[in-house]
């Protein structure tokens, strides 16, 4: 079936903690009524009960053989796991069960991403799956249940004109998600039957859901000059991103402006922070915890926070550590959180005053340590929002990137509570933050969905459109022409191949010079990327980028080709539709190309096959 013939636009939005979907009919689209809901999720909510919610939570729990079968959703005639709400309270009692935080093991490098690795630790016989397996597994469950509820024909069959994979997709990523982790994620898509997805970055949903939200009314709101904040705190990822608004032929226009790095720590991190709480008050009366208890006091400490945050009239949560008779503690323990034990642990912890001058803290590191997701050393979002900032002020941008207005997203930021400490936070910073305000958004768990279905909408004339195009700068690495000096490797130079804001379905072609491609043999490709080189032109050669790049990852591959064979070549980049990166090398003789592939085990620092 042709994309054209979608009855749907769908948006996607794959959480670390919890997955939403919305979507608009097209046939509404072109009546100039475009209505934009909220698909309700059938899942497990008990192990006899079964509910569709507006939001999935992105657990996905492998089970006891014995309990499986009486865990099936109604299409599946075989499964191994359990996806949803179940899964994350079920979970929270069997932890190494539970595979979480599925969406930022797609951005750990320094693992290999395609090998069954989740739930991480997992005793032997549990059945392991990589993470993008995993972040598969939640968007089949999506898919599937989409097509029960919205494809099925009285007759029990499906009406392939309905099914999730023959509409028009848009699934959102962090805007931080490098190349790689972005092409995992379509990768994730095509296994879960989803073939045809176009990522969209999350900030510009939330952005977007705010215009859809506001009507007409957003206009009157910003004016040319604003220049608005999001910032997104969700489960496992805080995510900054400057939107600048302009004026052009006498109309408002936006454009992306700048995004800040990758930063893993969210409400998963202020989860554990809870949980240390209550096991060191535990510990003062008498009750230790053991690790696989950690775990599940870890994951309790989800609805703690949400409820203690969210209702100012609940001075204390209670919660029940199940014991495992083991030496350390003989059976259940009953404790509670209190209102001003998390606000104590979340304010002061996560989002603490700061100068304006504020860096994140490393203290120094342990010499070895386990693998596991790799959290920021310094959880304090504030000292990383003061360094974005700051980097944004710097390199003669001046003050047309003092944020005037935050738009805040993520479920962690729906206490009042907290929006106003990052307002405050930013207003003590200088008389140049002094008129930033907050753009109201109504719902910070289903923004992100519903703004990938305006999206949507944009792209087929139905609203304005956000500039913004490739996140990061990128390079490949290009050893130098140089004579051989015994133990002393040739000087590696950075080739930039596509350019900050290069936009989706464009190509650029290095034509200016030549350069020699090896074939028939193993060879490597350093790949790297800057979000703060945002001027360099393709075709660039960076000759000292030390502190200013980033390595990405090593592509390793042998190109076809007679071995030991040079090949003049040119250079080749495409930003596709869908919203990844193509690299080609091109035969400047015959104009042969060689795909120059993501999908190897990533790493810094080391090369692996």
């Amino acid at each position: 079936m042709r994309l054209s013939e979608a009855q749907y636009i769908i948006g996607i939005d794959l959480g670390t903690t919890n997955s939403v979907v919305a979507y608009t009919q097209v046939a509404d689209i072109e009546a100039q009524r475009p209505d934009i809901r909220v698909f309700n999720v059938p899942q497990r909510v008990d192990a006899g009960a079964i509910e569709a919610l507006k939001m999935l939570p992105s657990f996905v729990l492998v089970p006891p053989p014995a309990e499986i079968e009486g865990l099936k959703m109604p299409w599946q005639r075989e499964t191994q796991t359990v996806v949803g709400e179940f899964a994350r309270e079920r979970g929270s009692e069997m932890p190494t069960r539970l595979i979480s935080s599925a969406k930022s093991w797609l951005c750990h490098g320094l693992v290999d991403r395609n090998q069954p690795i989740l739930p991480w630790e997992a005793p032997e016989d549990v059945r392991k799956f990589s993470p993008v397996e995993a972040s598969s597994l939640i968007l089949d469950h999506i898919r599937q249940a989409w097509n029960r509820e919205m494809a099925q024909r009285p007759d029990g069959g499906l009406d392939e004109a309905r099914c999730m994979e023959n509409q028009e997709i848009f699934l959102t990523v962090p805007a931080s998600f490098d190349a790689v982790a972005r092409e995992l994620t379509v990768k994730a898509a095509g296994l879960a039957g989803l073939k045809r997805v176009t990522l969209i970055e999350e900030p510009q949903a939330v952005f977007y859901a705010w215009i859809e939200a506001s009507g007409d009314r957003w206009r009157e709101m910003t004016q040319p000059g604003d220049i608005i904040l999001v910032c997104d705190v969700g489960g496992g990822t805080t995510d900054f991103s400057l939107i600048r608004v302009d004026e052009e032929d006498g109309r408002l226009a936006l454009e992306r402006i700048a995004v800040g790095n990758h930063l893993l720590v969210g409400g998963d991190n202020m989860d554990l922070a809870l949980a240390y709480s209550v096991a060191q008050r535990l510990g003062a009366e008498g009750t230790r915890l053991d690790s696989w208890q950690m775990r599940a006091v870890w994951h309790s400490c989800r609805k703690v926070k949400e409820a203690l945050l969210a209702d100012e009239e609940l001075e204390r949560y209670h919660l029940t550590v199940l014991g495992r008779g083991s030496s350390l503690i003989g059976g259940t323990v009953k404790t509670f959180v209190s209102r001003v034990e998390a606000k104590r642990v979340i304010l002061d912890g996560f989002f603490p005053a700061c100068e304006r001058d504020a860096r994140p803290t490393r203290p120094p590191a342990a010499g070895i340590r386990e693998l596991g997701l790799t959290y920021e050393a310094d959880p304090a979002i504030t000292h990383h929002l003061a360094h974005f900032i700051d980097r944004q002020l710097g390199g003669g941008q001046g003050k047309e990137r003092f944020p005037t207005g935050v738009l805040f997203n993520g479920g962690v930021m729906k206490p009042r509570k907290l929006r106003s400490r990052i307002l405050d936070q930013l207003r003590s910073w200088g008389q140049d933050f002094a008129r930033v305000r907050e753009i109201r958004s109504d719902n910070l768990d289903l923004a992100v969905a519903r703004g990938a279905v305006y999206y949507g909408l944009a792209r087929r004339g139905r609203g304005i459109r956000i500039r913004s195009g490739l996140n990061k700068s990128y390079y490949i690495g290009v050893a130098a022409a140089m004579p051989a000096v015994p133990g002393i490797p040739a000087p590696m130079k950075a080739l930039c191949v596509a350019p900050f804001g290069m936009e989706e379905g464009t190509e650029a072609d290095i034509r200016s010079r030549e350069f020699v491609l090896a074939v028939g043999e193993p060879v490597h490709f350093d790949f790297l990327g800057s979000s703060l080189r945002q001027e360099d032109p393709v075709g660039e050669i960076i000759e000292d980028w030390q502190g200013d790049l980033e390595e990405i990852t090593t592509i390793e591959t042998t190109l076809d080709g007679k071995a030991g064979s040079h090949i003049p070549v040119t250079i080749q980049v495409r930003v596709t539709e869908i919203g990844t990166l193509e690299l080609w090398c091109v035969s400047a003789a015959d104009g042969r190309r060689w795909k120059l592939e993501f999908n190897v085990r990533e790493s810094h620092g080391e090369r692996h096959a």
